[in-house]
């Protein structure tokens, strides 16, 4: 019996082997695109951006065409006011014209009332207020006449010297106190020795600046010729 030569050839037998060949090939392609896909994370995210982009296209040219009527009505507005300028003026101009009118209306009203108000007064207001002053005046010239006026005022103490250590230093003193003025207020008083026995009198007093003065003091003491050889301002403060 002669063989079948279809019997003969082996891929037939063989089948299962390509079968798993082609299973792997496809798998390999697979692999390899999942591969690409990783390597390059941004392409799975590009058609969503383009959509995304093509939606703000859409959104924008929405707004150009709202911008577009805008500028058309703004347009025929500015068109009708000049229009209206060469004529009747528009609404708003004569809105403001009957304000401004308004205004002067009650200004004019307002001087007028005023006109009728006398700024300086009369006769007797004037002599009220020329009495009232007189008032103020009397009361603040009585004010100040009440008013205690400092007075100003100076220590002094003074150094008499005697002739000689023989001179009554107590009558001396005596003839010293015995100088009498207004604004003079003799105080205490001590002898100092000065040499060879001699004592001097120091002696202290307080003057009103305006009344008594230190030339005056020393004149009328040194009157004493018998008892007094000099006068000295041993010390002199303001008080």
């Amino acid at each position: 019996m002669a063989a079948v030569p279809q019997l003969q050839e082996s891929v037939w037998v063989d089948k299962f082997r390509y079968d798993d060949a082609e299973c792997q090939y496809q798998q390999q392609l697979t692999s390899q695109s999942n591969q690409a896909l990783q390597a390059a994370p941004e392409g799975g995210e590009l058609l969503p951006r383009l959509k995304a982009v093509e939606q703000e296209n859409r959104e924008l040219k929405k707004h150009v065409q709202v911008l577009q009527q805008a500028l058309s009505r703004m347009e025929i507005r500015l068109s009708t006011l000049e229009k209206g300028s060469a004529g009747n003026p528009p609404v708003a101009v004569a809105c403001k014209l009957a304000q401004v009118k308004a205004v002067e209306e009650v200004n004019g009203n307002a001087k007028e009332e005023d006109d009728d108000i006398d700024l300086f007064g009369s006769d007797e207001d004037d002599g009220v207020a020329e009495k009232l002053r007189e008032e103020r005046v009397k009361a603040y010239s009585e004010k100040k006449a009440k008013k205690p006026v400092l007075i100003a005022k100076s220590s002094i103490v003074l150094d008499v010297k005697p002739w000689d250590d023989e001179t009554d230093m107590a009558e001396l003193e005596a003839k010293v106190r015995s100088v009498s003025m207004d604004g003079l207020l003799w105080g205490a008083s001590k002898l100092l020795p000065v040499g060879y026995g001699i004592k001097k009198l120091q002696i202290q007093c307080v003057v009103e600046d305006d009344k008594v003065g230190t030339d005056i003091l020393e004149e009328e003491i040194t009157k004493f010729e018998d008892h007094v050889q000099s006068v000295d301002v041993a010390a002199f403060n303001k008080i």
